[in-house]
């Protein structure tokens, strides 16, 4: 396997845990008769941040663990990231995204089938707004996303030990979602919430519901304009 090959299996397979953890803390909250459910937001950005940074850390030897559209895409525009690759890194990342969602499905499956709420059940796949508003939802999913590659590139201005600059960034997450998440459910990566989705679309789930596509440009779009500002801004200083 060649190099790139290589990156993208990393991309792919980190991203995949990425939204096992990752979703799987949320469906263990929201889905009916789990141990953990009702555990609340603070579980939820608490398993988020822990996943971010075990996917990174299992990806990382193998390409530089973006799991990220919206983190590929800065960097190029920064320049820390070569234009080639950001389609084939996209593309890995999606079909990391919506394996890992499988891999929840089946984790959860006997809650899934006893779990009436639809849209729970596809709150453990997608995100979605606490109050409807496309224009301020945009906002939301772009200054959180912004955040993100903006730190993920400040902190490679600094000499970290091996590995420290990885916790870092888990910890960044977690910040993001107590303090940002609120609003959308803080997606801050294209592929975490529109592959997720995909799978909800098409997985034999009792009382799912619809995957509500009316939304699901806003975690894409915005993520992007987020990590696009970021990469530009950060290459004036």
């Amino acid at each position: 396997m060649g190099a790139l090959g290589t990156e993208l299996l990393g991309e792919f397979i980190g991203t995949a845990v990425l939204i096992l953890l990752g979703n799987g803390v949320v469906a263990g909250v929201l889905l009916k008769d789990t141990k953990s459910n009702n555990a609340g937001w603070v579980a939820i950005t608490m398993g988020w941040g822990i996943a971010v940074a075990v996917a990174a850390f299992i990806a990382g030897f193998m390409s530089p663990a973006h799991l990220n559209p919206a983190v590929s895409i800065g960097l190029a525009i920064n320049g820390s990231f070569p234009w080639a690759s950001v389609g084939p890194y996209i593309v890995a990342q999606f079909l990391g995204a919506i394996f890992g969602a499988f891999l929840v499905w089946l984790q959860y499956k006997p809650h899934y089938d006893v779990t009436e709420d639809k849209g729970a059940i596809l709150g453990t796949f997608a995100t979605g707004p606490a109050i409807y508003q496309p224009v301020a939802n945009v906002i939301s999913e772009a200054i959180g996303t912004f955040i993100l590659v903006f730190g993920i590139l400040a902190f490679g201005k600094y000499d970290m030990p091996v590995g420290l600059g990885t916790l870092v960034v888990g910890t960044l997450i977690v910040g993001i979602g107590l303090s940002l998440g609120g609003t959308t459910g803080y997606a801050i990566n294209p592929a975490r919430d529109l592959g997720p989705r995909i799978a909800h679309f098409f997985l034999p789930m009792k009382n799912k519901g619809n995957s509500d596509w009316k939304y699901a440009w806003i975690p894409v779009v915005g993520p992007i304009l987020g990590g696009a500002l970021a990469g530009l801004l950060f290459t004036f200083l």
